[in-house]
């Protein structure tokens, strides 16, 4: 079964945008360049440091995704027959990315929400600025 963590706690979410990804099973990365290919280079590749990193550390499938306010979202999940899978280690390092990475979670929530959602910055309040874990 996934789990689905919110930048800053736990959500269910019903409709998600997927930002990037990391298989370890298939050892693969995903960047979704359709939606998000004008983020710059290196933001594109620090996202691809993470989420290797992540499956490289815990295993599975890790996914970066924004539901439908705007919200920055982590998903993991295992195949059943994966005992190696680390499901602690998994919120542990969630709790770890959320912490070491406050600004750049931020900065992408305020770019899907100006650039995607086209939300106006002025209806963007304070309630925005990055969260502390």
């Amino acid at each position: 079964m996934p789990e689905k963590y919110q930048y800053g706690g736990y959500m269910d979410m019903s409709e998600r945008i997927v930002l990037c990804g990391a298989n370890s099973y298939e050892q693969k990365y995903y960047f979704n360049k359709e939606q998000f290919g004008k983020l710059p280079e290196d933001i594109q590749d620090e996202l691809h440091i993470i989420c290797v990193l992540f499956t490289e550390e815990v295993g599975g499938i890790f996914t970066v995704e924004f539901d439908e306010n705007g919200s920055l979202c982590f998903e993991t999940q295992a195949a059943d027959n994966d005992y190696l899978y680390d499901e602690i280690g998994s919120g542990l390092m969630i709790r770890e990315i959320e912490r070491n990475r406050a600004q750049l979670l931020h900065s992408l929530e305020l770019y899907y929400k100006i650039f995607i959602l086209h939300q106006d910055i002025d209806q963007i309040t304070e309630e925005n600025s990055p969260r502390e874990v």
